[in-house]
């Protein structure tokens, strides 16, 4: 492999490693948090689920609305800025990729569920 192809090869894996760190002013939940906020039922939390309406029809979480990843953007106006948003997927992936668009946005309170309905799924035992 030349020097270019290194430096390219590097730079690709950062950018990934990148993605996938939290970021700034996101904060991240385990399951176990997601319950125990979802029992509260603090009435400011927004839970919003970011995966396609087939996989949400398929099973989904109550109290979890549905704007899939590809819609966010255009509906933030649906969401209050001020109030904490709660984001998950089916694997945690598509919702990071929501959290640090919404801190982008202004949102001042993010939160994403740590390995997503496969994460909830899991410790409900299936």
């Amino acid at each position: 492999m030349n020097w270019l192809g290194l430096v390219l090869v590097v730079f690709v894996l950062g950018y990934v490693a990148y993605r996938m760190l939290p970021a700034k002013g996101v904060r991240s939940i385990r399951t176990e948090e997601l319950k125990q906020m979802l029992l509260s039922k603090h009435p400011l939390v927004q839970y919003i689920d970011v995966r396609e309406p087939g996989e949400f029809r398929n099973g989904h979480i109550q109290g979890f609305r549905n704007i899939p990843l590809g819609q966010l953007k255009r509906r933030l106006g649906e969401l209050d800025r001020d109030k904490p948003v709660v984001v998950m997927c089916h694997s945690g992936m598509r919702s990071a990729q929501a959290a640090r668009l919404l801190v982008k946005q202004g949102f001042s309170d993010v939160r994403n569920v740590s390995g997503g309905m496969l994460a909830w799924n899991s410790r409900r035992g299936g």
